[in-house]
């Protein structure tokens, strides 16, 4: 029986999961990130559920898993979203990968790299910051009023921190440049994953 404490622990540095991908048949390894992200870096070996995609489907994903899951994402935040919903759902064993995909090709994991694309956490960071910027620079020399736009920005980054999602990411990534030519489907994402026994992972 897993106490509390070691429950609580779902952060799985890179070198501890390429020891569990040469010793665990019954890992699955599950990326949250967007088709397009997953298309230009991924680890070897990992299925491409994106977080929406998940979130609609979390039952039914959860009841194809094992106890070994390890999610994915760029930098831990939407893999730790996932591992709320799954944990809802009855998935209290998912680990969030630290560092997310790039974290794991730094440590020399085995990753499958594909055309060279900016992920969408940093193209929120720069669509954010330009409006940002553009509120202050038209407030300065159009209408004080534009500064409010600043504000707007502020308080739904501030919101999007509180709540741990982003509207804007959810927007950005509808955008034509971040889709793949193949975007996952309930069949072809959810699927075709293995179905896995929670017991033989457990005993594994």
């Amino acid at each position: 029986m897993t106490s509390p404490s070691a429950a609580a622990v779902t952060a799985l540095a890179p070198e501890a999961l390429q020891s569990w991908i040469k010793e665990h048949q019954d890992l699955v390894v599950i990326d949250v990130r967007s088709a397009a992200e997953f298309e230009s870096l991924h680890i070897r070996g990992s299925y491409n559920v994106p977080l929406p995609l998940l979130a609609e489907h979390t039952d039914e994903l959860a009841a194809r898993l094992g106890s070994r899951v390890v999610l994915v994402c760029q930098s831990g935040v939407r893999a730790e979203q996932a591992r709320q919903r799954l944990a809802k759902a009855g998935i209290e064993t998912a680990y969030v990968l630290t560092g997310g995909a790039p974290g794991y090709a730094a440590a020399g994991g085995d990753v499958v790299k594909g055309k060279d694309r900016w992920d969408l956490e940093r193209q929120v960071r720069l669509v954010a910051g330009s409006l940002v910027v553009m509120g202050l620079a038209g407030g300065k020399f159009v209408s004080p009023r534009i500064r409010t736009l600043a504000g707007v920005i502020g308080a739904g980054l501030t919101f999007s921190a509180a709540t741990n999602t982003c509207a804007m990411g959810k927007v950005i990534s509808a955008m034509p440049w971040n889709k793949a030519a193949k975007e996952p489907t309930r069949e072809s994402a959810i699927l075709q994953l293995p179905v896995q026994s929670a017991d033989e992972g457990a005993a594994a």
